[in-house]
């Protein structure tokens, strides 16, 4: 005959793996979602534009580059939240969001590794001309920072996908008292018939004993 005692290790244990799922999607989404959008404040790209005869130095930031992984990043970790406030469908749903956010943030920062027009066009605005391009362009690590950011927030995604079945929701001690009946008012609160006020003053009224059986 197998005890209760046994049997609690196997419900346990994926009570635990759920834990630690949780606690690292949510160290990851939010990580990613800071790391992103940090980088996304950074220099992306150096260079310079030739003004009367001179050099003059332009830098372009992440977001002037593109503002894909910020804005993903501010999505992912409003999805990263709602993953909790929702069940079933609903979180599947938001997890694929999630995972979603992390992959385009991956995109656009790949992308933004070479780009060179966000310094032509300073280049463009200094110089008055609108032919003239960037030169001794140069590109930082930051790109790669954001991209790593979204790489986290895409593992958070996936791992709400896989266990996020598992999680517990913001909802989930409101919803178990749910079951439990609601004090009713007790019965004679307000009591109908003769014994109200009003309708004592009506039998008066009408000349009856109001204290009468």
């Amino acid at each position: 005959m197998t005890s209760s005692a046994d049997s609690r290790p196997d419900t346990a244990a994926p009570a635990r793996t759920g834990r630690r799922s949780l606690a690292v999607a949510l160290l990851s989404g939010a990580l990613g979602a800071a790391v992103a959008l940090l980088a996304s404040r950074q220099t992306w790209a150096e260079g310079s534009a030739e003004v009367a005869g001179g050099a003059f130095p332009l830098t372009a930031t992440g977001s002037d580059v593109t503002g894909a992984p910020a804005a993903l990043a501010i999505v992912g970790l409003a999805s990263l939240v709602a993953v909790f406030a929702v069940r079933r469908a609903g979180r599947v749903l938001v997890a694929a969001l999630l995972a979603l956010c992390g992959a385009g943030t991956v995109a656009a920062a790949l992308f933004g590794v070479a780009d060179r027009a966000a310094l032509d066009e300073k280049a463009a605005q200094v110089s008055g001309d609108a032919s003239a391009a960037v030169t001794g362009l140069s590109h930082t690590s930051w790109p790669y920072a954001a991209a790593f950011g979204g790489a986290l927030i895409l593992t958070a995604g996936l791992l709400a996908l896989w266990r996020g079945s598992r999680w517990p929701g913001m909802s989930a001690r409101y919803e178990r008292g749910a079951g439990v009946p609601r004090p009713r008012r007790a019965e004679g609160a307000a009591p109908a018939g003769p014994e109200r006020p009003e309708d004592m003053w009506k039998a008066l009224d009408r000349g009856e004993d109001p204290t009468g059986a």
